[in-house]
C-alpha cells in the first residue's frame, strides 16, 4: 500500500519559545484509517493543522500525494477536507446552500447529484432545507463533514469528531468512517477516546508533548505491548495470599475469593503452569479461571506515563 501523506522532520515552535511539535517522521497510507492519539494540548491539532496549510511550520517537509504542501498548495489543500474540532458554519444558511457553496470555494463546478449523495450517507438529506442553527450539535456535525467531504477530497482530517457527542450517534459516525474509507478515501484521526481508536482504525500513533512516540498496526500494538490478566476464582476465600506464592505478584479481590495474575503476552514462558502448581500445593482449590487482554486504553496510558 502506497503512502498518500509523508511527514519528514517536522516541527513547529512558537514565538514564545513553546515547542509544540518536535520534529516527526510519518507515513500514512494511502485507504487507511489513521488514528493519532494523545492527551489535550499533545500536539495533535497543531500537526492537522499544518498539514492542511492553516498553520506554518518550523521546520521540516510534508508531501500529500508526492505534492509539497507549501510550494504547491492548492494541489495538496484540494486532495484535503478538515472536520475541525469546533462548530463553526454558516448559521443562517440551509444545509443544501452552505455544502454547494463550500464546493464552489475549491473551484468545483456544480455537482447536485454529488451532494445528494453525501447528504444522504450523512443522514443530512431531510435537512437539506433546515437552516443550520436550527440543528441538534450532532447534526451540525454532520454538516461539517458533508462540507469537507463536498470537493470530493482524498483524505479527510477528522480532529475529535465526536467530541460531545452522544454514544449512539458516536457509532453512526464509527460506520460513516468506515463506509468513507470502503469508498477510498483516506481517514486521519485524532481523538482522545480510546475506543474510538479501538474500534477503527488500522493504525495507531501516540503523540504527546510534541513527540510522536511510537506508530504501530493496531492489532500488533496490542499484541506487542498488551498484557493478560488472569483471574482464579477460588472455591474457599482466603484473607492474605500464601508465603509460598509471593513471588507471582499476585493481587487478591477485596472479597477475597479472586486471586489476579497479570503476564506479558510476549513473554516466552507465562509461569501459569508452575502457579497452578503451587497454588495447588499451597492447599487453595481454584473452582474457575478466565485470562482478560489488556486494552488499547491500558496500553496508551502507560505509554503517556512512561514519557512524562
Amino acid at each position: 500500500m502506497s503512502n498518500i501523506v509523508t511527514i519528514y522532520s517536522l516541527s513547529k515552535t512558537y514565538s514564545d519559545g513553546f515547542q509544540a511539535l518536535k520534529p516527526i517522521n510519518l507515513q500514512i497510507k494511502k485507504g487507511e484509517i489513521f488514528a493519532l492519539l494523545g492527551p489535550n494540548g499533545a500536539g495533535k491539532t497543531t500537526l492537522i493543522s499544518i498539514i492542511c496549510g492553516l498553520v506554518s511550520p518550523s521546520g521540516g517537509q510534508v508531501t500529500v500525494n508526492g505534492f509539497d504542501i507549501i510550494k504547491d498548495f492548492r494541489k495538496t489543500r484540494a486532495m484535503i477536507g478538515l472536520v475541525p474540532q469546533e462548530l463553526v458554519g454558516e448559521a443562517f444558511e440551509t444545509v443544501l446552500a452552505a455544502v454547494s457553496f463550500t464546493r464552489g470555494l475549491f473551484g468545483k463546478a456544480k455537482d447536485p447529484a454529488y451532494i445528494e449523495k453525501i447528504l444522504r450517507l450523512l443522514s443530512l438529506w431531510d435537512k437539506k432545507d433546515a437552516r443550520i442553527q436550527n440543528l441538534s450539535g450532532g447534526m451540525k456535525r454532520r454538516v461539517l463533514i458533508a462540507k469537507a467531504l463536498s470537493h470530493q477530497p482524498k483524505i479527510l482530517f477528522l480532529d475529535e469528531p465526536t467530541a460531545g457527542v452522544d454514544v449512539a450517534l458516536r457509532k453512526d459516525l464509527w460506520q460513516m468512517v468506515r463506509d468513507l474509507r470502503d469508498s477510498g478515501v483516506t481517514i486521519i484521526l485524532t481523538t482522545h477516546y480510546i475506543e474510538e481508536a479501538e474500534e477503527m482504525a488500522d493504525r495507531v500513533g501516540v503523540i504527546t508533548n510534541g513527540e510522536l512516540l511510537l506508530v504501530e498496526d493496531k492489532a500488533i500494538l496490542m499484541q506487542k505491548m498488551g498484557k493478560k490478566r488472569l483471574t482464579l476464582q477460588l472455591v474457599s476465600p482466603i484473607k492474605t495470599i500464601p508465603q509460598e506464592l509471593a513471588n507471582y505478584g499476585l493481587e487478591l479481590s477485596k472479597c477475597g475469593n479472586e486471586l489476579l495474575y497479570t503476564y506479558e503476552t510476549q513473554a516466552r514462558s507465562t509461569g501459569i503452569t508452575s502457579l497452578l502448581n503451587d497454588i495447588r500445593q499451597a492447599g487453595l482449590k481454584v473452582g474457575d479461571l478466565f485470562t482478560q487482554q489488556s486494552s488499547l486504553e491500558e496500553i496508551f496510558v502507560d505509554l503517556v506515563k512512561d514519557a512524562q
